[in-house]
């Protein structure tokens, strides 16, 4: 997500600076989606687990406003859970705290369907009750409330979006909802793919266009329009077999087989189905641009462009 909203932010005008665990290594390190814009943004290598580190990076470029994406996602969460809570929890706490202390105007946060569980009827609605079963959805929803805490008590302005499986180019693997991204990237690279879940799975998806559109949407809101901190956004909601139909009505060539991991189906069907956005509708006008034929289509028309 950094590198689609790196372009999206240099767009608009914005100076961007990108903190990451990878960032002082060399070459590349946007997508190739946003490669054009690798020079026009501050790249600083750090670990958000590291409290100076990340008191540095805010510090020394005089940041207003943050957009916090990172996070150890489900299935690495769940093999190293106390990592997890280093990254996901600590980190969120320290960015909080620092944003605090030098006052930055603003922090937002991704969050994630995942903080629900599976105790809840579709479609499921802003407010529903959250009872994750994965160490990647407590340390988020966990978060949520950290946030909301820091602007009841310090009024920080803390906003966030709970964003599906966001597909899109160059996500990779990671997280149990990676097949939604890899099932349409593979096989657009000309490359075969085993999905680990069974046909039948079904996630709510959100295109990475939407999911940066939806971040940038509700930073600009009216603060007097909103009547939450965090909001659902949703975008479509396939089966892993549909999604296959729909790549191969695209590329008919491709080589999609199911071997399901039964791990893995069991945290996917720990989320919900289907996922109400009626608030964020209402609150600030968010609507989707894609939906799965559309959104397929421009993400292998990406895949494809880049490799050209």
């Amino acid at each position: 997500m950094g590198s689609y909203l790196a372009k999206e932010l240099v767009s608009m005008g914005e100076k961007v600076v990108l903190l990451d665990l990878f960032l002082d290594s060399p070459g590349p390190h946007l997508l190739p989606y946003a490669r054009e814009v690798e020079d026009q943004v501050v790249k600083v290598g750090g670990d958000l687990s590291c409290w100076p580190e990340v008191l540095d990076a805010v510090k020394s470029h005089g940041i207003e406003r943050i957009i916090h994406c990172g996070a150890f996602l489900s299935h690495k969460a769940e093999t190293y859970p106390s990592k997890a809570f280093e990254v996901n929890m600590l980190g969120t706490w320290y960015i909080l705290e620092i944003a605090r202390i030098l006052g930055v105007k603003q922090v937002m946060f991704t969050s994630t369907i995942a903080t629900f569980g599976d105790h809840l009827t579709d479609p499921v609605d802003n407010t529903a009750p959250q009872y994750p079963h994965t160490i990647y959805g407590v340390t988020k929803v966990s978060s949520e409330r950290l946030g909301e805490y820091y602007k009841i008590r310090f009024g920080l302005d803390f906003r966030g979006v709970r964003l599906p499986s966001v597909i899109g180019p160059g996500r990779g693997p990671g997280g149990v909802s990676a097949y939604s991204t890899l099932i349409v990237e593979k096989p657009a690279l000309g490359e075969p793919y085993e999905v680990f879940v069974e046909p039948r799975c079904r996630i709510p998806l959100l295109y990475i266009k939407d999911a940066v559109s939806s971040l940038l949407q509700l930073s600009e809101a009216r603060e007097e329009s909103l009547n939450y901190r965090m909001y659902n956004v949703a975008g479509f909601s396939p089966t892993a077999g549909e999604m296959a139909e729909t790549v191969m009505k695209i590329i008919p060539e491709a080589e999609i087989i199911f071997t399901p991991q039964q791990g893995m189906v069991r945290i996917a069907d720990s989320w919900p189905d289907v996922i109400d956005d009626t608030a964020a509708r209402t609150d600030w006008n968010w609507e989707t641009g894609y939906d799965l034929d559309k959104a397929v289509k421009d993400f292998i028309a990406e895949v494809q462009r880049s490799i050209i």
